[in-house]
C-alpha cells in the first residue's frame, strides 16, 4: 500500500479547492492554509509552514521547519520555499500584498497573533473562512483514502475481537487497561495517534471505563465518559478503579492507519452475564444503528436521517440516550477521515445531502445510572446500497 497520496491525487484535491472557492467567490487573492491535517491533505507533508493558494491557481508551500523533509516528502518540490515570517510569503506570491481583496483563512485554526503577524504585509480587513469548504472537499473520500480506512477498519476489528478480551482480567485498572491496548495497537500497525479536529480535545486512544466510570461527566463531546487519571488530565483511565466480576467495560477505540482513522466501540461484559436491562438497551442500540446506516445513501440529508430514527424512540428510552441528563449529546453520527469528528454530522442542521464515499462513524448509545454505557459504533462507507461498514460491526455485549 502506498505510504502517502500520488502527486495527481494531490493536485486533483487542490484544483477542488480552487474550484470551490472560485466558484462562490470572484473577488479573492489567496487562501491561507496553517492546519497541519490540511497541510497533509494538499501537500502530502505535515510541517511547521503555510500553504497559500493564489485566485490564479498557482500555490505555493512556505515551511519553517522543516524545510529539508518537506522537500523530501512533498511531491511538488517546485513549489516549496523556506519561510521565517509572512514576509517571505509576500515576497513571493505578491507584490501589492497590501492591495489584496480578499484572504481565506481558517478561522477555526489561525489565531489573532498569526493573523497580526501576516497583517504586517497583507491587507488582513476583509478575510473569509475556508474551513467548511476544506471540511466538505475532505469529507469525500478517494480510492486511496477508503483503501487506508478500510486497513484501519481490518486492524481495529482484530483489537477490539482478538485482543481486548484477552487483556481483561480482574484487579486491572482502567490506566492499566488503556496502556495494554495501546502497546498492543502499536504492534498491530496502529499509526500511533488519534487526532480530533475539535480545539483543545486530548485522547490518547479514546475512551475506556470500568462500571458507571463510562457515564461520568467528561468535555469530550460524545455519549460516553470517563472519570481519567485526576482533574489535570481526565483522560486515559482512573487508577483506583479496579475490574471486578460483573462490571461492564465500555471501550471506545479510535483506530488509525496511515493517517486515516476508523471509529468503533465494543462493550464487553466480565465474568457474569450483563443484567436484562442492559441487554435490552444494548439490542435496541444495534437496531438503530442498522435503521441508520440503511439510510447511509447519496442524496439522503444528515438532518433528516436523525429525525427519522430519534422520533421513533420513547421517552424513557430517549432519557439516557448518548449520554446522562442534560450532557447527552444531540447527534447519531460524524464524518470520519483523518480526523475522527469530521464533516458531515448526522444530526440537526445538517442539510446537505450525502455524497458517495463519505465515511461515517454511527454511534447509539444508552447510559444506565449504576451500570454505565452499552450501545455500538461502527464506521461505514455511504454508498447507493447503503452505509458498508468497515469496522465489522452490529456485536452483542461480549461476555468475558
Amino acid at each position: 500500500m502506498l505510504a502517502q497520496p500520488t502527486k495527481q491525487e494531490l493536485s486533483d484535491r487542490i484544483n477542488k479547492l480552487y474550484a470551490t472557492i472560485n466558484k462562490q467567490d470572484n473577488n479573492w487573492d489567496f487562501a491561507f492554509i496553517t492546519d497541519k491535517i490540511n497541510q497533509y491533505y494538499f501537500t502530502g507533508t505535515m510541517q511547521d509552514g503555510v500553504f497559500v493558494l493564489r485566485n490564479d491557481g498557482e500555490y505555493f508551500y512556505f515551511v519553517r521547519r522543516s524545510f529539508e523533509r518537506a522537500k523530501i516528502e512533498c511531491s511538488f518540490n517546485n513549489i516549496i520555499y523556506p519561510m521565517v515570517s509572512y514576509k517571505d510569503i509576500a515576497n513571493t506570491v505578491s507584490k501589492s500584498g497590501k492591495n489584496t481583496r480578499k484572504i481565506y483563512i481558517e478561522t477555526e485554526i489561525m489565531t489573532y497573533a498569526a493573523l497580526e503577524r501576516a497583517g504586517k504585509y497583507f491587507d488582513i480587513k476583509n478575510v473569509a473562512p475556508v474551513d467548511k469548504i476544506i471540511q466538505k472537499i475532505r469529507a469525500v473520500k478517494s480510492p486511496y483514502e477508503l483503501t487506508c480506512m478500510e486497513e484501519s477498519g481490518r486492524q481495529h476489528k482484530i483489537l477490539l475481537e482478538d485482543i481486548v478480551p484477552s487483556l481483561l482480567r480482574e484487579d486491572m485498572n482502567e490506566a492499566e487497561l488503556t496502556g495494554k491496548i495501546y502497546e498492543r495497537m502499536v504492534g498491530l500497525g496502529y499509526h500511533g495517534v488519534t487526532r480530533f479536529s475539535k480545539s483543545q480535545t486530548e485522547m490518547i486512544v479514546g475512551q475506556s471505563g470500568f462500571g458507571d466510570n463510562s457515564i461520568y461527566p467528561t468535555n469530550f463531546d460524545g455519549p460516553g465518559g470517563m472519570r481519567g487519571m485526576c482533574p489535570a488530565v481526565p483522560i486515559i483511565g482512573d487508577r483506583n478503579r479496579f475490574l471486578k466480576k460483573g462490571d461492564l467495560v465500555f471501550v471506545d477505540i479510535g483506530y488509525g492507519y496511515n493517517g486515516y482513522h476508523s471509529d468503533r466501540t465494543q462493550v464487553y461484559m466480565f465474568g457474569a452475564n450483563p443484567p436484562d436491562e442492559a441487554v435490552q438497551y444494548h439490542t435496541k442500540c444495534r437496531q438503530i444503528q442498522k435503521e441508520t446506516a440503511e439510510l447511509l445513501k447519496p442524496g439522503n440529508i444528515p438532518s433528516e436521517i436523525y429525525n427519522t430514527v430519534t422520533s421513533k424512540l420513547d421517552a424513557e428510552f430517549l432519557s439516557g440516550f448518548m449520554g446522562m441528563g442534560e450532557e447527552r449529546v444531540k447527534f447519531l453520527g460524524h464524518g470520519v477521515g483523518l480526523q475522527i469528528d469530521e464533516y458531515p454530522v448526522i444530526a440537526n442542521k445538517f442539510d446537505e445531502p450525502l455524497c458517495e464515499n463519505m465515511a461515517i462513524a454511527v454511534e447509539p448509545k444508552r447510559s444506565i445510572a449504576g451500570v454505565g454505557m452499552v450501545g455500538v459504533e461502527d464506521t461505514y462507507i455511504v454508498t447507493k446500497d447503503g452505509g458498508k461498514c468497515i469496522t465489522s460491526g452490529e456485536k452483542d455485549i461480549w461476555v468475558v
